[in-house]
């Protein structure tokens, strides 16, 4: 596969060290934060389709919803305020993932993650206690608080304290959680809705208090990343958590080249306006537009709106619901493959792989529906080979998103950006994410209404775009250490222009050599 822009590992930079038990279970405990983000995409679908949670909250939902059924099925969950009630939350987290910055650069990473758990907690405790859409709100914003916090500082976390041989790996836990928090959350969800009397939903909304509580407690137990103590002056403790985490005694190259990353950092007294610079304008485009086209997949149309989805093409509400547990045990089936393979056969080969799939599978999905429900949305009957077909291609689109945008559009940011602009540019990562997601999960029931089919088709038009977008303007990362990134954009055909030779010299003062099959032209 020809690479924009190449890395010669043979002549690159290494740091001795292995992947020991230590870091393997610190690794998994700290993935363990995407839970929050997972269960509550998980909920959040189920919930809105239940209707006893509509009757008590969305009363015109609910009417449309028991309507007859030859009404146009297209349009029967348009609500502004359900919306409100499921995209508040990623309002939320974008604003507390701008503050999240500087707690976790000032403060280390656990203690972002602890702020996270304890928001989580408070947000899944006045939901499950609700009895006002105001209170499923302020919850939802508690909620968004929390999932803003954790996300800036879990991916930053896992890059830091990965050896630079398993970062994929151990970094693609955090999207393993999330799948894994979402299937969860299906699961509750299919049983929690069949209780008598209807109150089923306050379990599951406050049934997110569990997964914040593993996040609060893991944030307490586990040990800071030698970056952030580091970065807080802590060098000899920091020294002796290198040698700990690497599982060997010789670590003073990585240990010097983290120091000297750090004191870089400190010239920076402005990280948010360091950004902005002419050499960083790689990493802002990437900060920008992974999280952005990462959005535009349409995975978490699938993933909010599974059971929504599901029973506005005619599956009953049990339906729906299993037919949303069956997507999220593909979803998290999918991700052991990225865990897999991403260290064996790059970040590229995974992301062009999955923009082709979900791409022919949208296609399949927008001209099945189209044939069914043409743009009157009154599909008469539908057969049961017919639901068979739009479940499968729905999981083939959802596996490809698993192994590929999934995990790598959170990933990849993480691995690429310096010291000294890391926390300002995960912070814009993490806010351009939720600021999309906010704005996908507040149209789609509209767009849904409106575009109809069209929708698939819609998403399916941005899929081609980024798989065209990585295709040429992302360089491989795969097993480069992390403070040496600087390398790929001097190499890469078009970056190279904004990176020159003075920049992101090697920490230790000696300039990291070109690959000599470096390619610079795709």
């Amino acid at each position: 596969m020809p690479a924009a822009g190449g890395f010669d590992k043979g002549n690159g930079k290494g740091y001795p060290g292995k992947l020991t038990p230590f870091v393997t279970v610190t690794c998994i405990v700290a993935a363990m934060g995407g839970l929050i983000f997972g269960y509550d995409i998980g909920i959040s679908g189920g919930v809105t389709s239940m209707p006893s949670f509509l009757k008590r909250f969305f009363p015109s939902v609910y009417r449309k919803q028991q309507a007859n059924s030859s009404t146009n099925q297209y349009c029967q969950y348009n609500s502004e305020t359900l919306t409100l009630f499921t995209s508040s939350l990623y309002l939320a987290a974008l604003l507390s993932s701008l503050v999240a910055s500087s707690v976790t650069r000032k403060f280390g990473r656990k203690k972002s993650m602890l702020f996270g758990g304890v928001l989580f907690f408070a947000g899944a405790l006045i939901n499950g206690f609700a009895q006002g859409v105001w209170m499923l709100i302020v919850g939802r914003l508690l909620l968004g608080f929390g999932i803003g916090f954790a996300n800036q500082s879990v991916p930053l976390y896992l890059s830091e304290m990965a050896p630079y041989k398993y970062r994929g790996a151990l970094n693609i836990g955090f999207q393993l959680s999330i799948t894994i928090g979402i299937l969860i959350a299906n699961v509750l969800n299919y049983f929690f809705a069949k209780i008598k009397g209807g109150w089923g939903w306050r379990l599951s909304l406050g049934g997110a208090m569990v997964p914040a509580l593993i996040i609060t407690i893991g944030s307490l137990v586990l040990p800071d990343t030698p970056n952030s103590m580091i970065e807080r002056g802590q060098r000899d403790e920091a020294r002796e958590k290198l040698r700990k985490i690497r599982g060997v005694n010789d670590v003073d190259e990585e240990f010097n080249d983290l120091v000297a990353a750090s004191e870089a950092s400190k010239q920076v007294e402005h990280p948010w306006g360091n950004l902005l610079k002419r050499k960083y304008r790689p990493h802002l485009t990437m900060a920008i537009l992974i999280p952005f086209f990462q959005q535009l997949t349409g995975i978490n149309v699938i993933m909010f709106y599974a059971p929504v989805l599901f029973n506005t093409i005619g599956f009953g509400n049990d339906a729906s619901l299993m037919s949303a547990v069956i997507t999220g045990l593909v979803n998290a089936c999918a991700t052991l493959v990225s865990i897999y393979g991403v260290d064996k056969w790059g970040r590229r080969s995974l992301f062009l792989e999955g923009g082709t799939q979900m791409l022919i599978c949208q296609a399949i999905v927008a001209a099945c529906i189209g044939a069914k429900f043409g743009v009157d949305g009154n599909p008469g009957e539908l057969p049961k080979w017919y639901a068979v077909v739009v479940v499968l291609f729905i999981c083939l689109y959802v596996a490809a998103f698993a192994w590929s945008w999934g995990p790598l559009g959170w990933l990849v940011p993480s691995e690429i950006f310096p010291l000294e602009i890391r926390s300002a540019a995960q912070s814009v990562n993490v806010s351009v994410n939720m600021a999309f997601t906010f704005v996908v999960a507040q149209i789609f029931l509209n767009m849904l209404c409106h575009l109809k089919f069209g929708l698939f088709i819609f998403f399916a038009f941005f899929v081609l775009v980024m798989s065209i977008f990585i295709f040429f303007f992302l360089p491989e990362t795969n097993g480069i250490p992390i403070e040496e990134m600087g390398q790929v954009w001097k190499n890469h055909w078009f970056w190279s222009r904004y990176v020159g030779e003075d920049d992101f010299v090697s920490n230790g003062g000696v300039e990291l050599q070109k690959g000599s099959n470096a390619i610079n032209n795709v």
